[in-house]
């Protein structure tokens, strides 16, 4: 089993099953990257409170989740705050009413408005210019990642009350609905990057459930738990060059 920077556990030894980081060639004499604000590129997200390493430049390891602690939503073991599977917040406080607190997946649509008749499809492809900014803010990280010579535009039509986006995990039972593990790899992307959810009026919104490298809306940031509504060619960009283009109709 090896660790990854932010000391997940990860049955890959390439990147980090929880959050898309790469891991180094040797797990022994693993060290922890600089803590970077660039986003996008594995190695550059920032520590996470309590892990930023004092005494040199191995990573500590982040406190471990109670063994038995399970989602209490879809029952999936819990490896950090938020639930690999569902996005559920374990530090979330109670809610003082039935409504839940935190950036959680809701409930299928029960009663869709005028648009449901609508279909929505999910287009997904490499953007150049998103990867020439991301590279430029990287400085030397960004020079690990190479923009993929040929990537073949793949469609995902939009059904259901929710669409998981993310890379496949056999260890985890993870199988997300827009399944982004290539090839080509883009090593940015979390194993449960963004959601896109299903609106009572037929429209999806997305949200990002806490990445690591985050999500962008028409080159906006996507604050963790925010649902924010999609329209008709919205593009969703994430990872090192990925962009997913949605479309109404």
């Amino acid at each position: 089993m090896a660790v990854c920077p932010n000391g997940h556990d990860s049955a890959s030894d390439d990147f980090c099953d929880v959050c898309g980081m790469r891991i180094a060639t040797s797990p022994g004499n693993a060290q922890a990257p600089a803590p970077s604000s660039a986003t996008g590129l594995p190695g550059t997200g920032a520590f996470p409170t309590g892990a930023m390493p004092t005494g040199g430049l191995a990573a500590a390891p982040a406190a471990p989740a109670a063994p038995a602690e399970s989602c209490p939503r879809c029952a999936t073991a819990r490896t950090g705050q938020f639930c690999e599977s569902c996005g559920f917040n374990f530090a979330a406080p109670p809610a003082p009413s039935s409504q839940p607190l935190g950036p959680q997946v809701p409930p299928a649509a029960s009663a869709p408005g005028a648009d449901a008749h609508f279909s929505w499809t999910a287009v997904v492809g490499a953007d150049r210019s998103y990867y020439d900014q991301v590279r430029a803010a990287s400085g030397t990280e960004g020079e690990a990642i190479d923009f993929p010579a040929y990537y073949a535009e793949r469609r995902f039509r939009l059904a259901g009350a929710q669409m998981r986006i993310g890379r496949r995990s056999v260890s985890r039972g993870l199988e997300p609905e827009i399944d982004l593990t290539g090839p080509p790899v883009d090593p940015g992307i979390s194993r449960l990057h963004a959601v896109l959810i299903a609106a009572l009026d037929g429209g999806w919104a997305v949200l990002d459930p806490g990445s690591a490298n985050g999500t962008l809306v028409n080159g906006a940031e996507v604050r963790v738990g925010d649902q924010v509504p999609l329209h008709d060619g919205d593009r969703i960009n994430l990872g090192a060059w990925t962009a997913i283009t949605v479309h109404r109709g």
